[in-house]
Order: C-alpha cells, then sequence, then structure tokens
C-alpha cells in the first residue's frame, strides 16, 4: 500500500465486539489472565503493552517502512532509550547542529554515565571520518536540523558508520516519514517526537523509535520501554493515531506554505539570512532534493539588527503565535536562542518558524507587517 493509505489504515481494524469503525480507548492497567494462568489475548499490564500502542507502533513501523516499532512518553524519552541501550566506553559522533534536548542529554547526562561523545559536523565528510573511532557504536543524525536546517547526506554517514560497526540513528522527526525514508537509506533506527508532525494537532507529547530489523540490540530497547515505564497513556496513542490518517496531506501543505515564505522573507531588506533547503542557494540543497520528497514546513530567518530586533519582530507577529514546538496546524516562532539558554550555538538574531496550514499569504501578510519597522 501506498502511504496515504497506510495512514489511514495501518494500525486499525473495525472492533469485533462492537463494530466501530473508530478504534475504542481502552483505559485498562491491567488485564485478566487465562484459568490455566497464560495470557491468550496478548495483554498483561499497561507497562507491558496496551491495544492502542500497540495499535500506534504497528502504524509507525509501516510508515517509515520498519520492522517494528516502540512508542514512548516523550521524543526525548524515546532518545533516551537508544543511549542507555549502549555501554559505558562507547562512543557517539553526534552532529553539532541538533534539538538541543538531545545535546544536553549527551553532555549532560550520559558523559557522567560513561558514554563518550564527539560532537561535528555531520554535514563534512572529512569531519565526519575524523569523529569515527574503533569504539564508535552509533552515529546520531538529524536532518533538516533543529534549528538552523543543516542537512546530512544520510547514505554517506550509513556508509561511513557501517565500516568502523557503528548503528545509525535518524531523529526524523522534521522531515516525516513523507518527505523522507531513513531506513530505505540504510538507517538502523528511525526516532521521532510524535509530539510534532505525526500527532499534528498540539495536543499529545509522545515519541517513537522504529527499527529497521528486530535484533537483540532491539529487544534490549524494548526491554528499557517496559522495565523504565516512559511509554504513551492508552488516549495520547489514540490521538497520534487519529493524528497520522492526514499526515500525507498536512506535511505536503505545510511544504508548500513554507516555501512561499521562505521566498517572500528572503527577498525582504531587514532578514539577514533565511534557512530553508528548499532554497536554491541552501548548502544542503542538492542533498536534500535527491534524499527527500519535500523540504518541509520549518525554517529560520535572522533579522538584521541582532538580538533585540529579532524579539522585537517577534513581539509585533498577531496571526502567529509565539511558542515553543512545531509541526501543529497553527504557526509558531520563537527566538530559539533564548529557549537553548546559556552555551547555545544558535545566532541570537534567529527566529525559528514552524509554518502551520493557515493561508500562505496571511502568514505573509503578518510577516511583512511585524518586519516592517526592522527595515
Amino acid at each position: 500500500m501506498r502511504l496515504e493509505t497506510l495512514a489511514i489504515h495501518a494500525g486499525r481494524a473495525v472492533d469485533p465486539a462492537t463494530g466501530a469503525v473508530r478504534p475504542p480507548i481502552h483505559l485498562s492497567t491491567t488485564f485478566e489472565r487465562d484459568p490455566d494462568g497464560g495470557y491468550a489475548r496478548g495483554y498483561v499490564y499497561a507497562r507491558y503493552g496496551n491495544p492502542n500502542r500497540a495499535a500506534l507502533e504497528e502504524a509507525l513501523a509501516a510508515l517509515e517502512g520498519g520492522a517494528a516499532a516502540l512508542a514512548f512518553a516523550s521524543g526525548s524519552a524515546a532518545t533516551m532509550s537508544v543511549f542507555q541501550a549502549l555501554e559505558p566506553g562507547d562512543h557517539v559522533v553526534a552532529p553539532l547542529d541538533a534539538y538541543h534536548g538531545t545535546v544536553g542529554l549527551l553532555r549532560e547526562h550520559f558523559t557522567r554515565w560513561g558514554l563518550e561523545v564527539t560532537f561535528a559536523d555531520l554535514t563534512d565528510p572529512e569531519q565526519l571520518e575524523a569523529a569515527l573511532r574503533p569504539n564508535t557504536r552509533l552515529v546520531w543524525v538529524e536532518t533538516p536540523s533543529n534549528p538552523l536546517l543543516r542537512i546530512t547526506d544520510i547514505r554517506r554517514v550509513v556508509e561511513a558508520a557501517h565500516a568502523v560497526g557503528a548503528r545509525v540513528v535518524c531523529d526524523n522527526t522534521w522531515a516525516t516519514p513523507v518527505l523522507q525514508r531513513p531506513l530505505a537509506l540504510g538507517c538502523d533506527l528511525v526516532v521521532h517526537a510524535t509530539t510534532k508532525y505525526l500527532n499534528g494537532h498540539g495536543d499529545v507529547t509522545g515519541g517513537v523509535v522504529v527499527a529497521r530489523e528486530v535484533d537483540a540490540w532491539f529487544e534490549r530497547l524494548r526491554a528499557i520501554q517496559v522495565q523504565g515505564g516512559a511509554v504513551p497513556s492508552p488516549f495520547d496513542a489514540w490521538l497520534v493515531l487519529r493524528g497520522l490518517a492526514t499526515l500525507p496531506y498536512r506535511v505536503r501543505a505545510h511544504t508548500e506554505h513554507a516555501a512561499r515564505v521562505a521566498a517572500f522573507l528572503q527577498a525582504h531588506p531587514a532578514v539577514e539570512a533565511v534557512h530553508y533547503p528548499g532554497l536554491a542557494d541552501h548548502p544542503g540543497h542538492a542533498v536534500a532534493a535527491r534524499q527527500m520528497e519535500g523540504f518541509g514546513g520549518m525554517l529560520a530567518f535572522q533579522v538584521r539588527g541582532g538580538r533585540e530586533a529579532a524579539l522585537a519582530v517577534a513581539a509585533r507577529v498577531r496571526l502567529i503565535t509565539r511558542a515553543t514546538s512545531l509541526g501543529g496546524v497553527e504557526s509558531l516562532i520563537e527566538h530559539r536562542a533564548s529557549i537553548e539558554g546559556p552555551g547555545t550555538r544558535t545566532p541570537e538574531n534567529l527566529l525559528r518558524l514552524s509554518v502551520g496550514l493557515e493561508h500562505p499569504e496571511d502568514l505573509i501578510a503578518d510577516l511583512e507587517q511585524a518586519l516592517e519597522a526592522a527595515v
């Protein structure tokens, strides 16, 4: 089945008890044992499994073209589980430009736990090769990256990492399986914050890990999921599954709108730079065009005049909402350096924009009036 069909039907079936077309929400924390002590119906306790979570995992594995998936209570919990499955002394290579929560997990927690970490510009083949070691066990890829939308050549990273026996994990949150299929490009795992585009309506926190194959390492991840208990509630799983049905069409609209907004911003005299891989002069444009089906709904732009000018533009928007997060139907803008805090690598004049499903001309008009005083 094609992606649009999978998005609607994967993980879903008519309820055999009632004939309901939409799946019921199973809130029970525990499940009845059979007279012989077994669990023929497949469920024991909510931390171990739940029908709503199972349906979501089946759907997400199908959309990414993976063998299996594990749903978590947040994208950070999914990310943490991957690092927890490594051994102290293992070496991880991670990108310099990446979600600050991932960077924080590695720098503040897992290095103390015993992981060795090298941050490098993975868009540069020489830096990638220099970062790899004999004890490298995992290379973390984020493309497009947060917040500078840098593009990493996934196949090139996979080739280099597999040559030293390392797995490759791609955070595919910004691209989604609609635009990019990292497992088909050779990655071993894909991670998403289902909070974002997969749910798409700003009312769920969740995450997922999808595996290309079920092996001993994946079973270790499953044990961390079950024993750690950072699992989504039945209702959260149900909401993400509901959001998936419209994912292909939402993402294509986000992408179309973002391209129009990016073109407007690039021509505006108050804008110093626009970071969007759909622009022909973006350094990663050629790679993105090769490995993606579209350039996504996220962009960032730098305002002339520095930090205060950028904050002033954000303060003047009327339609776009000043808020953290992305991938919802409403457009969101934020001064990213303020969110990331001390030690951020993000330019102080940068604003990150999640382009929503409002009419793009209305978004452009809002940005135009907000930028007017900055000219």
